[in-house]
């Protein structure tokens, strides 16, 4: 076997080449970013400032942690063919982003390699997550070599380390295979194998690390001042509710959503009789923190089970769930406070909380925020609703408290699946203008037409469902400004009357509808869609060109499309509008070919080859 500082030293020997090549890289970005354009110059001189800040640095740092051996030369910049800083062994390569593609991608790959061996200090992990970074980012977006290829390879890289978060000591957190990383509004960003995650509040380049902490002089101390650790017991009639103020983040979840029982800035903190037990329960279990847990006949709740994900909070903490562990710059078990959970956590993002890492609510006292739009940015109802965790927490609270106790329509999801809810939030979200995971995920508008023909919906029932849901938007603490809840009741009525015309005896509705999405101002106008009880629409014969006719949109292109064709594609473009048509005839013909229009079957091959022919002879009026 080999000794155990032979296999260090060689580590530290590998870690003086990974240095010296980036080093040499660095160099070279720097001459080779003088000749391109302002926009390349700038993604090669933050490339540069990257490699200095999170691979050079924490880099140099790790080798002076490591054994050196017997034998090492004295000079150590020298030894095993690290080059000087600033010096290059190759001449520079002008060739812009492809060649610096692949010389990030082999350090990301030595990094990797290295970042796996045994008793590697945690700066090694920081490089590693820069280097991984940088070689996806400059990575092609398709091929053999795509930023999608290299994630593949990486994570076969570190496949067999166990996920994890460690708290490095005055610098990031070092993430370890945690594949879901979420933005406020629950959309997934890309994600690495090994990530450094900002904690000191000042990287450029949130949620991740720059190495702006080095430059702050950021410290992890905890506060002696801070909440002290103590856990509190309140014993109510149907539960007890244990809290420790310590732990606290101050999200104001428990306070704002269950008031009754939850007080801001009162003693007692917590009445804990104060609401029905389903709803304590749902506001415990909401704490993002750990702070709150329950008891039922003296016997403490287990925690839930979820998925492991990072879900960055809005000019807030970090929002662990899914027991992702949690370890300290020496690769200890980080301590907790008494009662705190295990399976979610929040960690400071700001970089002042008073019981490093965990969040304190410090980010409130010093205005952290995240970069903000731009001022003409226009946002989404579903960015103003709250994203996906605001649309998911009214839906679990209609799905779990309002439609079950209802006679009248709670027999109808008596027997739904129970990832509903979910699915009900990301049909909304895509709705209102967020990421097409229902589309992606569930499949789309035929998914939900399906889950309502032949149901044999009542008025009465429509009508409760959409009072029952409003309910829950004022229960889950949904923006009530005027413009939102408008949008939003409006396109509730619109959806649940279509639901209730679809699930009729006899109807027929279009089975390739694309997905409505809804808007401050939606142009649902009468006619702008066909009812699934209207009766088919006569075809007319249309006018075939011949081989030597000249093929014009009057003549041969508008006759093809029926009244019906025109009134579902309202909300994107008039087929019977010259401009329109011209504007968008690539996407046409490409829906045309896939059989996705008209709504209700596809086109015969001759009228496409007609399409196609009026947009390869210049698309003649």
């Amino acid at each position: 076997m080999a000794d155990k500082n032979d296999t260090t030293v060689t580590g530290r020997d590998d870690l003086l080449g990974l240095l010296s090549r980036a080093r040499e890289l660095e160099h070279d970005l720097s001459l080779m970013r003088a000749d391109l354009s302002n926009l390349e110059g700038q993604r090669f001189t933050q490339a540069a400032q990257r490699l200095t800040n999170s691979v050079i640095r924490p880099l140099g740092d790790a080798l002076l942690r490591m054994p050196v051996s017997s034998s090492a030369q004295p000079n150590g910049g020298a030894e095993a063919g690290a080059a000087p800083i600033g010096a290059s062994s190759r001449p520079v390569d002008q060739s812009s982003a492809a060649p610096l593609g692949e010389r990030l991608w082999q350090l990301a790959k030595r990094a990797t390699t290295l970042r796996v061996q045994p008793g590697m200090p945690a700066e090694v992990q920081e490089a590693t997550a820069a280097l991984q970074d940088l070689a996806c980012l400059f990575a092609p977006a398709e091929g053999t070599s795509s930023a999608a290829a290299k994630l593949a390879e990486l994570k076969a890289l570190q496949h067999q380390l166990p996920r994890g978060i460690q708290a490095q000591v005055n610098g990031p957190y070092l993430v370890t295979n945690a594949d879901t990383i979420r933005n406020w509004l629950g959309e997934r960003i890309p994600s690495w194998p090994q990530m450094a995650l900002c904690r000191c509040g000042g990287s450029k380049i949130k949620p991740f690390c720059d190495g702006t902490h080095i430059q702050i002089n950021f410290t992890d101390h905890k506060d002696p001042k801070r909440v002290r650790d103590q856990q509190d017991t309140y014993v109510g009639q149907q539960l007890t509710v244990l809290d420790n103020r310590g732990t606290c983040a101050h999200s104001g979840f428990c306070t704002d959503r269950l008031s009754s029982v939850f007080h801001l800035g009162k003693e007692p903190f917590v009445s804990p009789s104060g609401a029905r037990l389903d709803d304590i329960i749902r506001a415990v279990r909401a704490c993002p923190s750990g702070a709150l847990s329950y008891a039922l006949d003296g016997h403490q709740a287990i925690d839930q089970e979820r998925q492991p994900a990072i879900d960055i909070a809005k000019d807030g903490p970090y929002r662990i769930t899914g027991a992702i562990p949690l370890t300290d710059g020496q690769g200890n078990i980080e301590p907790r406070n008494e009662g705190a959970s295990r399976e979610h956590y929040s960690l400071c993002r700001c970089g002042h909380s008073q019981n490093k890492p965990f969040c304190s609510g410090m980010h409130w006292y010093v205005n952290f925020r995240d970069p903000r739009p731009s001022a003409d940015h226009e946002p989404t109802l579903f960015e103003w609703a709250g994203g996906l965790p605001a649309l998911t927490r009214m839906t679990r609270i209609f799905y779990s408290k309002y439609v079950p106790e209802d006679p009248l329509i709670g027999p109808l999801f008596a027997n739904m699946s129970p990832d509903h809810p979910e699915r009900v939030a990301v049909w909304l979200g895509e709705v209102f203008g967020g990421p097409k995971t229902y589309s992606e995920q569930y499949g789309g508008y035929v998914r939900m037409l399906s889950q309502h023909i032949g149901k044999g919906l009542t008025e009465e029932q429509r009508a409760r469902w959409v009072s029952l849901l409003c309910k829950s938007v004022d229960e889950a603490g949904l923006p009530a400004d005027a413009e939102f809840r408008a949008s939003f009741v409006a396109y509730i009525e619109w959806g649940s009357r279509l639901a209730l015309e679809n699930s009729q005896p006899g109807a027929k509705p279009l089975p390739q509808m694309p997905m409505p999405r809804w808007w401050w101002a939606c142009n649902a106008t009468p006619g702008s869609r066909v009812s699934a009880l209207a009766q088919p629409e006569e075809e007319q014969p249309v006018e075939q060109p011949s081989a030597n006719d000249q093929v014009s949109f009057a003549r041969h292109i508008k006759p093809l499309f029926r009244k019906m064709d025109r009134q579902s594609m309202t909300f994107a473009f008039d087929l019977w509008s010259y401009s329109d048509v011209t504007r968008h005839a690539q996407s046409i013909l490409q829906r045309l070919q896939l059989g996705t229009m008209p709504c209700d079957g596809a086109w015969p091959k001759e009228k496409i080859e007609t399409f196609r022919r009026w947009m390869e002879s210049g698309m003649l009026e």
